[in-house]
């Protein structure tokens, strides 16, 4: 007679034949007591699964860890149920073969169908009877038909190919690393050599290493995708560099990208584990896909009550509740129309990147096409009315760097809330147009009185800038710029000069009757008035300019746009020891150039500033000064009759 264990096996077992197909859902928690494998008493385990020999799955690397907790969610698809799957720990050496510490298997027969199963596994290795320590995890076996296994082996042998030119994946995660401070010091001078690596899922990437600090400076931007089967923990590892021997770990921190909201950028300092040092960067989730997410046009309906409540927040009567917050930014991406080709099949796979300083969202690939729809709604937090919106259109290639295909700079205080508007689309310079326009729609709400104040303050600093080259061409240009400048104050001068030598009669007349004027009736508060005065001038002289165009709008572009963003894409660094002096004089006299250039470029931006303050270039800008001026000259006013008064008495 059968007891009820044998007949509970056999119903097991029946119900495993009847079916064709399995996949195991498999939660890895995490280890413990591992065994010892390197010279400082620690491990650096992994795990790997597999199914008959055949890797199905690895688990990241936890670094100097003898209890480690990975917390690592993924599928394995199963063919056979009565073949167990071997686990496998084993310590990560650096240019050595890994050491083994210990192997479990997963007999799935002992599992009962769509059922999680919590279990420990106790690790052995052969011809050792050592304790070895144990690892815990969580399988669920579920069935699956056997349409459901000819499209897995069917897709199987595809899916590389298809993701170099479909879009499976289901975000875009963009990353400035902008800087780490605290680190730990693994060099015998007391510094290190640290770099970065970055994993998510199966994509990585490795940062550039800064030598001899503990406060390094990055300043690098890539991107990783987000795909819906795999892991949505950012990894990253600090590492120290060393040339001779394997690099030392410094320290790790896991950043659960389920918890962070998309489509926004976020200014993150994380630190890393055990007191390691902290790591500053700027993440961004965006590019999705979806039809149903609150990003895309499909599924938003503009609430009137919702801007109402924006105006609201912005209103003077709230001008100092969270100062910093200036205003509000919401960017429609609509469509593209005449994009240029840039694959060999004439068509290109365009994607859209929306930039406002550091914050940076980016539309999802539209596939061969030169006219895509995007149709996503993007927010920004404005924190400065004079920052300029940057829009670039690239083409995706998977196999290298994105194709530029065309760039537009909009300056906040251009925008025409709610118009709908199509823009031609420029070279990287912004100098020439290129084919294929854009279609966006913006909406702007500031405060005036958080703009003010933002406005005499520094900029807010942009982190990926490209660094500062000598260029003959943009050397001339500034000194061009500068030359125009003093050639204005050389002809004031003379000017002046020539009311005193009497060239002109007339001039020197009027000029010595006013400055008799000027003297005899000048009290101090009047100097605000000049200035005054001087905006009324060019006011006067910028609405007759107006009414004499054509279209009746201002074509002085008073915005100057020199950077060469992105024309030569900088190389990975050399590094070359003993170098001639003939070099060193060289890059000498470069640095010398630059500085020249750095100091003329400054010199003439200021130079422009005060120039479009008081021609009304940007009226906004002007109106400012304005009300500022008149500020002064009402207490100087009465500060001046209040003397005069007590004077007289």
């Amino acid at each position: 007679m059968d007891t009820p264990e044998t007949v509970d096996a056999q119903r097991r077992l029946s119900s495993l034949r009847s079916h064709p197909f399995f996949q195991l859902d498999v939660i890895l928690y995490e280890g413990r007591d591992l065994a010892v494998r390197d010279s400082s008493g620690t491990s650096d385990p992994y795990v790997k699964f597999k199914v008959s020999g055949k890797q199905l799955y690895k688990s990241r690397t936890v670094f100097k860890n003898l209890n480690p907790r990975w917390d690592e969610r993924f599928s394995i698809p199963i063919d056979n149920v009565f073949k167990p799957v071997q686990l496998r720990v084993f310590d990560y050496d650096r240019g050595f073969s890994d050491d083994h510490m210990g192997s479990a298997e997963i007999d799935l027969t002992q599992l009962e169908l769509e059922r999680p199963i919590d279990m420990k596994l106790d690790l052995r290795d052969s011809g050792i009877e050592e304790y070895l320590g144990y690892i815990s995890l969580q399988c669920t076996l579920i069935p699956k038909t056997q349409e459901d296994k000819e499209q897995y082996f069917h897709h199987k042998g595809t899916d590389a190919t298809r993701k170099l030119k479909m879009q499976i994946w289901s975000s875009v995660v963009t990353i400035v690393l902008v800087e780490g401070y605290n680190l730990l010091p693994m060099d015998d001078n007391g510094l290190s050599d640290p770099y970065v690596k970055f994993k998510l899922g199966h994509e990585k990437y490795k940062s550039k290493f800064k030598s001899k600090t503990l406060s390094p400076k990055w300043m690098e931007q890539f991107q990783l995708h987000m795909f819906e089967d795999q892991s949505k923990q950012l990894e990253m590892t600090v590492w120290d560099r060393d040339s001779t021997t394997r690099d030392d770990f410094m320290g790790r921190v896991v950043v659960d990208l389920t918890s962070l909201e998309t489509e926004r950028t976020h200014n993150l300092e994380l630190n890393l584990e055990d007191g390691a040092g902290v790591i500053k960067l700027l993440l961004t989730i965006s590019g999705t896909a979806g039809s149903q997410g609150v990003s895309d046009l499909s599924a938003y309906t503009p609430i009137t009550q919702e801007r109402d409540d924006i105006v609201c927040k912005y209103r003077v009567a709230k001008s100092f509740h969270d100062i910093r917050d200036i205003g509000w930014l919401q960017v429609k991406v609509i469509k593209a129309e005449g994009l240029p080709a840039a694959d060999f099949s004439g068509k290109s796979d365009p994607f859209c990147v929306l930039e406002l300083v550091n914050d940076r969202l980016q539309t999802q690939t539209e596939y061969k096409t030169l006219d895509p729809e995007w149709n996503k709604v993007f927010t920004f937090n404005v924190k400065d009315i004079h920052s300029v919106l940057e829009v670039t259109v690239y083409d995706e290639d998977r196999d290298k760097k994105a194709e530029f295909l065309g760039k537009l700079a909009i300056p906040l205080m251009q925008i025409s809330c709610g118009e709908c508007k199509w823009y031609a689309l420029k070279d990287k310079k912004l100098l020439n147009p290129t084919k294929g326009f854009i279609q966006l729609e913006l909406d702007c709400v500031y405060n005036h009185f958080k703009a003010a104040i933002r406005t005499i303050n520094p900029r807010e600093e942009k982190f990926m800038q490209p660094d500062p080259k000598l260029k003959l061409s943009l050397l001339k240009q500034n000194v061009a710029r500068t030359s125009r400048i003093l050639n204005a104050i050389l002809d004031t001068g003379q000017f002046i000069q020539s009311c005193f030598t009497w060239e002109s009669k007339p001039r020197s007349a009027i000029a010595f009757l006013s400055f008799l004027v000027i003297v005899w009736n000048f009290e101090l508060y009047m100097l605000p008035v000049f200035v005054l005065l001087l905006f009324l001038w060019n006011w006067l002289i910028r609405q007759v300019a107006l009414s004499m165009s054509k279209d009746g709008t201002d074509q002085t572009n008073s915005q100057s746009q020199s950077d060469d963003e992105g024309e030569d894409d900088d190389d990975e660094e050399k590094e070359k020891e003993g170098s001639t002096s003939f070099r060193e004089k060289f890059d000498a006299v470069q640095n010398v150039c630059l500085r020249v250039q750095t100091i003329l470029d400054y010199l003439a931006s200021l130079g422009e500033r005060v120039k479009n303050t008081f021609n009304w270039s940007v009226p906004w800008l002007s109106t400012f000064a304005v009300h500022s001026t008149d500020c002064v000259c009402n207490p100087v006013l009465h500060t001046s009759a209040n003397y005069s008064i007590s004077l007289g008495n």
